[in-house]
C-alpha cells in the first residue's frame, strides 16, 4: 500500500508543479533540470541565475547532460503566455548512449525502436539481406549502463540463393552534335552501374541495366528515340536524358507516362518549374546556383548597387530573373541591366554613361571576347570595377585569337585581369569516400583508365562525368529505399507499367530525400528537383586563375581563403561613385545687398506714414484720404520685411524651422499686396463710379463716405486671409529639396558633387499659386483699366488720384513680369532672389516716392500746414486753376449740344407757324365775314387760363422762369436765356413762345 501511494506521489507530482506554474503571471518560474543534467540559460550571467525566480515570456531554456549521457525529450523548452513551459507533458532525461556500432550490420538491415539514439530502452531489430543468413539474436536492447545486452549478429552468405530481377533504365547520351556530353557521361554511368549490381546492400535482389541512344543533342531526334524507348520492350522504370532541350522535351512528356526523369547534364533554370515538369530531377546544378554565391560576395564586400550585362538567351535571361529576385530579397539594387544579342557596343557604353561599378556579366565564351574587347575601348575595367563571369570558360579563353574583335591578346589580357567568376563544383575538392566507396581522384583515375588514354580536354562531358556518375547513384539509392515501403503495400519494383502512379509515388519521394556524398560532392535536391551543390569562386590574377573560396548552397557555409586581390588597392572597390550632398544658398553678398536697401525702403516708409499723421489735419492731406494713404505705406513696409525671410535659407536657419520661415514669406508678402495695392486700388475705383457714371447717378455719388474706402480694403484683405488660412490648413507648405545634375570636382576621379536646394512648397503647389496669381492678376488688370479711364479727371475729394494710377501702372507690370520669370527661375537662386526681391524694393520704393513726395513737397514749398484758413483757400484756389481748362471744355461741348436743340426748335416753330396759316386760310374761306380781316400777322390768340396749352410737344423740355434748372453754360458763356425766360438770340417774345408749346 505504501508503494503505491509512493508511486501516485511521483506521478502528480510533476502536474501539481504544473498547475502552480499556471499561477504564475507575467512569465514561467524557474524549473528543475532532468537526473545527470543542468539547464543553459540564454543571456543571463550566473548571478542572474541565481536571483531570477520568474523567467519572461517567450524565453527558452535548453537542457545539456554531464559526461556522455545525451537528453532524451524536448532539449528545449519556451515559456508561454499562460504562464508554462512547453512540452511540460514529455519527460527530458539524461541517458548513457549504447555504442553505434550496434546500429548498422554489413549485408543487412537494422530498424530501430524508438528512433533517435541508442540509448537506454532502444531496441535494435536485425535482419539480412536476400541471399544472406543472421547468425546471433534478431534483437538487442540497450540498457541504463550504455550496453546492449547481447552481442552483434553477422549475415553470411546463403549458397541456396537464386539469381537477381533486371530494373531498366532508359538513357539519351549525346555522342555528338553541339554538346556531344556522352563521350565521358556514358563510361562514367556504366562505371556507377558496374559498382552498384556488384553492391550486396544496394537492391540485392535486383540488376540495374542501362538502354541508351545517341540524342545528338537534338530535340527532333530526342523524340523520334523517346518514342522507341516508351513503346518498345522491356519497360524502364526511369528515363536519363542530356542536354537543357532534350531533358525539356522528355520531363514535359514523361508526365504522360508516369516516369521519373533523372538529368545529368542539363542546366536551364527553366526546368526548375516544378507545374510544367513535375517528375524531373537533375544531378546538374541549375545555372542559378551561381547567384547564391554571388549574392554571398555581394554581401561580404559591402555592395549595394551592381549592374548586368547579359545574351539574350533564354538560359541567360531566366538566370538573370532569378538573381533579381535574390538580390531584392538581400536588399540589393540592380541599377543597371543592358542586353544584347550580337553586338554588344551599345550595351557596354550604356553601362560607362550610368556609372556601374560591379557588372554581372552572362553570355557564353565567343560573346565574351566581344564583350571584353568593348570594355577595353570603353575603359570599363581598372581599380574601380569589378566584373562577375562564368566559370565554365577555357582558361585561356581571353588568349584565344578571334577575328570577330580588334583587340589585341595584351589589351584583353589588360581588360579582364581582376575578374571574379562563379563555377559549378562537379568534382569533390575534398578527400571523402562517398556511397560509391570512392574518393574523387579515384574515380578520375578510373575514368580515364576506362576512356583508354583519351584526353579530357578533347573528351565531350569530362567535366559533367562526375554528374553522371552521381546519377546513377542517386536513382540506385532511391530506388532501394523504395523496396520497402512497396513491399508493405504488397507491391515490388518489377509490377512498375506506365499505369502505376504508386510506384512512382514512391520512387519520386525518395528521390525527393536523397542525400548522400558522391564523387561531384553531397547529393542533394530542392524542391524544385535541382541539384544542390558548392560553387568555386576564382579570380584572374596575373594573367591565371586562383581559387579564392568555395560557397556551399546547401547549408550557406563561405569557406574563404582570404587571398583575393584589387588593382591598385587594398580592400574591395566601392559599388558605386562616392555622391557627396552639398546644398546650395543663397549669396551672402546678395542678401546684405538687397536687405539694406529694404531696410532704408522701411525708413522711408515710416518717414511717409509719419507725415501723413503729423499732417493729418491738414485741408489738402485730408482731400487725399490719410489713413488709405496710411494704409499704403503700412502695406509697402509689411512687403519689404517680407525680403528679409525670403532670403533665409538653410545657411541661417534650421531644417525644422524652416516651414515657419516660409509661412513669414507667404503671409507677410500677401497681406502687404493686399494693404498697399488694396488701398490705391480703392481710391480708382471710388473715382471711376463716380466720373464715369451719368448725370443722374452721379449727383447721388458725389457725397464721398470714407466708410465705404475702408470696407473695400477690408474686402479685399479678409479675402486674402481667408485663401491663405485655407492653403495653410488643407495642404501647409513644408520644405523640399531639388536635386541637380552631379557635377565632378577637381583631382578626385570617384567623387562626385550632389548639389541640392531647399524651397518652400506643398503638395498641390502649382493649383494654390494659379489661384492666386489669376486672382491677383485680375486686380492688376482691372486696376491698369481704372487707372486709364480716370486719367483725365480731377476731384476734390480724393486729390492724388493721378498719382495713385502712376503708382498701379508701376506696380501691376513688375509685378506681372516677376511672378512668371521668378518661376522659371526657381532652381536659381541667387538670380530669383534679385529678381523678386528687387521687384518689391522698387515696387514699394515707387510707390511711396509717387504718393507721399509731391505732398511733402507742396506743403514745404507753399508752407499749406501753417492755417486751416490758408489751406482752404488755396486749395480753392489751386483745385480752381486746376480744373479751368477741363471746365471750359466742358462749357464748350454744352453750348454745342444746346445750339443743336435751339436749331431743331426753330425749324419745328417755322412748320408750325406754316400749318397755322394754312389753317387760318381754311377758315377764312368758310367765313365771308372775316375776309377783311388782316392776313399780315396771322397770331391765334391763347386764353392763359388753359393749362393744357401750356403743355410741350412730347420730346421738348417744359419751359420754366427758373434759372437754376438750366444748364450753367446758359448764364455763364452764351448768355442765351434770360430771367424772364425769352429768347433774345432769335428774336422770339412770348407769344411765340406759347404758339411754340401748343
Amino acid at each position: 500500500m505504501a508503494l503505491s501511494l509512493l508511486i501516485l506521489i511521483v506521478l502528480v507530482f510533476p502536474f501539481l508543479t504544473a498547475a502552480k506554474h499556471n499561477t504564475t503571471t507575467g512569465g514561467c518560474a524557474i524549473i528543475r533540470p532532468p537526473r545527470d543534467g543542468g539547464i543553459r540559460y540564454r543571456g543571463l550571467t550566473q548571478e542572474q541565475i541565481r536571483s531570477v525566480q520568474v523567467l519572461p515570456l517567450d524565453y527558452e531554456i535548453e537542457y545539456i547532460c554531464r559526461g556522455n549521457r545525451v537528453i532524451v525529450g524536448p532539449n528545449v523548452r519556451k515559456c508561454l503566455p499562460n504562464g508554462t513551459w512547453t512540452d511540460l507533458t514529455q519527460r527530458s532525461k539524461c541517458l548513457l548512449q549504447c555504442p553505434r556500432v550496434w546500429t548498422s550490420l554489413e549485408n543487412g538491415r537494422v530498424s530501430e525502436l524508438p528512433l533517435g539514439p541508442p540509448v537506454e530502452g532502444t531496441v535494435l531489430q536485425y535482419s539480412c539481406l536476400p541471399g544472406f543468413i543472421l547468425v546471433g539474436r534478431n534483437s538487442t536492447h540497450c540498457n541504463k549502463l550504455g550496453k546492449w545486452d547481447s552481442p552483434k549478429p553477422v549475415c553470411h552468405y546463403d549458397r541456396h540463393y537464386t539469381g537477381k530481377k533486371k530494373l531498366y533504365i532508359g538513357a539519351l547520351f549525346p555522342m555528338s552534335g553541339g554538346w556531344p556530353g556522352g563521350q565521358a557521361c556514358l563510361p562514367s554511368a556504366q562505371m556507377a552501374l558496374d559498382l552498384v549490381n556488384k553492391r550486396t546492400d544496394i537492391l540485392p535482389e535486383y540488376e540495374l541495366e542501362l538502354i541508351h541512344y545517341d540524342s545528338m543533342c537534338d530535340p527532333g531526334e530526342a523524340t523520334k528515340l523517346l518514342y522507341d524507348l516508351l513503346y518498345t520492350e522491356p519497360i524502364k522504370i526511369v528515363l536519363m536524358p542530356g542536354c537543357s532541350s532534350v531533358s525539356t522535351l522528355v520531363a514535359e512528356a514523361a508526365r504522360m507516362w508516369n516516369l521519373i526523369v533523372l538529368s545529368y547534364g542539363s542546366s536551364s533554370p527553366a526546368l526548375s518549374n516544378r507545374q510544367r515538369f513535375p517528375t524531373f530531377f537533375r544531378t546538374h546544378p541549375s545555372a542559378t546556383l551561381h547567384n547564391p554565391t554571388r549574392v554571398q560576395l555581394f554581401q561580404k564586400w559591402k555592395w549595394t548597387k551592381i549592374a548586368t550585362i547579359q545574351q539574350t538567351t533564354e538560359v541567360f535571361t531566366s538566370t538573370l530573373d532569378d538573381l533579381e529576385a535574390r538580390t531584392k530579397e538581400a536588399e540589393i539594387e540592380i541599377s543597371v541591366r543592358q542586353s544584347f544579342l550580337t553586338d554588344p557596343a551599345p550595351a557596354v557604353k550604356n553601362l560607362k554613361r550610368q556609372d556601374a561599378r560591379i557588372i554581372v556579366g552572362l553570355f557564353y565564351e565567343t560573346e565574351a571576347r566581344k564583350v571584353f574587347c568593348e570594355v577595353y575601348k570603353e575603359k570599363l575595367y581598372g581599380k574601380k570595377y569589378v566584373w562577375f563571369l562564368i566559370g565554365w570558360y577555357a582558361d585561356n579563353w581571353f588568349k584565344i585569337k578571334d577575328p570577330s574583335i580588334n583587340c589585341t591578346v595584351e589589351q584583353m589580357t589588360e581588360a579582364v585581369e581582376g575578374h571574379v567568376t562563379t563555377e559549378i563544383v562537379m568534382l569533390n575538392p575534398e578527400t571523402v569516400r562517398g556511397a560509391s566507396n570512392l574518393t574523387s581522384q579515384e574515380f578520375l583515375n578510373q575514368l580515364m583508365s576506362k576512356l583508354g588514354g583519351k584526353n579530357p580536354e578533347e573528351t565531350g562531358g569530362f567535366q559533367e562525368a562526375p554528374l553522371a556518375y552521381d546519377a546513377v547513384w542517386a536513382l540506385a539509392l532511391a530506388l532501394n529505399k523504395t523496396v520497402g515501403p512497396l513491399k508493405a503495400k504488397g507491391r515490388r519494383l518489377e509490377d512498375f507499367n506506365y499505369n502505376n502512379r504508386d510506384i512512382t509515388a514512391e520512387i519520386y519521394r525518395a528521390l525527393n530525400t536523397s542525400s548522400f556524398e558522391g564523387v561531384s560532392g553531397h547529393v542533394v535536391f530542392d524542391a524544385q528537383g535541382s541539384r544542390m551543390a558548392w560553387t568555386l569562386i576564382e579570380q584572374l590574377q596575373g594573367g591565371s586563375y586562383k581559387k579564392i573560396g568555395y560557397f556551399d548552397s546547401t547549408k550557406g557555409n563561405l569557406s574563404w581563403y582570404g587571398n583575393d586581390r584589387w588593382i591598385g588597392l587594398s580592400r574591395p572597390p566601392a559599388d558605386q561613385t562616392v555622391v557627396i550632398e552639398e546644398f546650395r544658398f543663397l549669396s551672402q553678398k546678395l542678401f546684405v545687398s538687397v536687405s539694406v536697401f529694404a531696410g532704408l525702403g522701411i525708413l522711408l516708409g515710416i518717414v511717409c506714414l509719419t507725415f501723413n499723421i503729423y499732417n493729418s489735419n491738414v485741408r489738402y492731406i485730408q482731400n487725399s484720404q490719410p489713413y488709405l494713404n496710411n494704409m499704403t505705406a503700412v502695406g509697402c513696409m509689411m512687403a519689404l520685411a517680407a525680403v528679409f525671410p525670403l532670403g533665409l535659407d538653410g545657411h541661417h536657419v534650421h531644417r525644422k524651422q524652416f516651414p515657419v520661415v516660409c509661412q513669414f514669406r507667404l503671409w507677410l508678402l500677401g497681406l502687404g499686396f493686399s494693404l498697399a495695392y488694396g488701398s490705391m486700388f480703392t481710391k480708382i475705383w471710388w473715382v471711376h463710379t463716380v466720373f464715369t457714371k451719368k448725370d443722374d447717378k452721379k449727383e447721388k455719388r458725389k457725397h464721398l463716405e470714407p466708410w465705404k474706402l475702408y470696407a473695400t480694403v477690408g474686402v479685399l484683405l479678409v479675402i486674402d486671409v481667408l485663401s491663405l488660412m485655407i492653403w495653410q490648413i488643407v495642404d501647409p507648405l513644408h520644405i523640399t529639396v531639388e536635386k541637380f545634375v552631379r557635377e565632378a570636382p577637381k583631382g578626385d576621379l570617384d567623387v562626385l558633387i550632389q548639389p541640392l536646394l531647399e524651397h518652400c512648397s506643398s503638395d498641390k503647389m502649382n493649383t494654390w499659386l494659379g489661384v492666386v496669381y489669376g486672382y491677383k492678376g485680375l486686380l492688376l488688370l482691372l486696376g491698369i483699366f481704372l487707372a486709364y479711364e480716370t486719367k483725365s479727371i480731377s476731384t476734390e475729394k480724393i486729390n492724388d488720384h493721378r498719382a495713385v494710377g502712376m503708382a498701379i501702372y508701376n506696380v501691376s507690370v513688375l509685378c506681372m513680369i516677376t511672378a512668371p520669370v521668378t518661376m522659371i527661375l526657381s532652381s536659381q537662386q541667387d538670380a530669383s532672389f534679385a529678381f523678386a526681391s528687387l521687384a518689391i524694393v522698387f515696387s514699394v520704393y515707387i510707390t511711396l516716392v509717387v504718393l507721399f513726395v509731391p505732398k511733402m513737397r507742396r506743403l514745404i514749398t507753399r508752407g499749406e500746414w501753417q492755417s486751416d484758413t490758408q489751406e482752404t483757400v488755396k486749395t480753392q484756389g489751386s483745385s480752381t486753376n486746376n480744373n479751368d481748362e477741363e471746365k471750359s471744355r466742358q462749357l464748350e461741348r454744352e453750348n454745342q449740344e444746346l445750339q443743336k436743340i435751339i436749331q431743331e426748335k426753330e425749324e419745328r416753330v417755322s412748320e408750325l407757324r406754316n400749318q397755322l396759316v394754312e389753317r387760318q386760310a381754311l377758315r377764312s374761306r368758310r367765313r365771308p365775314s372775316t375776309v377783311n380781316q388782316n392776313h399780315s400777322t396771322p397770331l391765334l390768340p391763347v386764353p392763359s387760363n388753359d393749362p393744357k396749352s401750356l403743355i410741350p410737344p412730347p420730346g421738348y423740355p417744359n419751359p420754366t422762369s427758373d434759372n437754376h434748372s438750366l444748364p450753367p453754360s446758359f448764364s455763364n458763356s452764351s448768355n442765351l436765356y434770360q430771367p424772364d425766360g425769352k429768347i433774345r438770340r432769335n428774336n422770339c417774345h412770348t407769344s411765340r413762345l406759347q404758339l411754340l408749346y401748343k
